[in-house]
């Protein structure tokens, strides 16, 4: 079907039809326009300017809390030296327990010990055996013992290589078993 247009002057009801469509496009550009500004007044409420203004971070450039922060890199240093020291000695007793457990080092420490029981036994021998003897003189490692008995004590005189002495007095009769 086709539309008829028509020619010549409007009618009134095609005027007012055409008024009433004006209106309603006049009004939702209003309301839109509103909307646009409402909306643009929400999000501008937000946004406020200031000057920009540059500061350091950094406490030894703007001096706010300079000092807890000179404390907090002394102590970190501190704290460092300290560990290092720690894993230093650590490191060292180590090394200073190995070798004391060697088998070179435990050989030495049970030959020793022989020796200085030996020496004992001879002392003790020279002391009180069948034939004792009244005084004597033993050296042992820049040590000198010296020992004399008068019947009823023994008197032992110990001076150590730095020159300090130390004398013991043993009463001999008194012991029985």
């Amino acid at each position: 079907m086709t539309i008829k247009k028509k020619r010549g002057r409007p009618s009134n009801a095609e005027l007012k039809q055409r008024k009433q469509e004006a209106e309603k496009v006049l009004i939702a550009r209003i309301v839109g326009v509103i909307g646009v500004v409402l909306l643009g007044a929400i999000f501008v409420q937000n946004v406020w300017s200031d000057q920009i203004v540059h500061k350091f971070k950094s406490p030894s450039f703007n001096g706010v809390g300079t000092s807890s922060h000179y404390l907090t890199i002394e102590n970190q240093e501190f704290s460092r030296k300290l560990t290092l020291k720690e894993e230093i000695k650590a490191l060292q007793d180590e090394i200073k327990r190995e070798k004391e457990n060697s088998t070179l080092a435990r050989f030495m420490r049970n030959l020793e010990s022989r020796v200085y029981a030996e020496l004992s036994r001879q002392l003790v021998a020279n002391l009180f055996g069948e034939t004792p003897q009244n005084s004597g003189t033993i050296t042992l490692e820049g040590n000198t013992i010296e020992y004399t008995s008068d019947g009823t004590t023994l008197t032992l005189t110990i001076t150590e290589s730095d020159g300090t002495i130390t004398t013991i007095v043993i009463p001999i009769g008194t012991f029985t078993f």
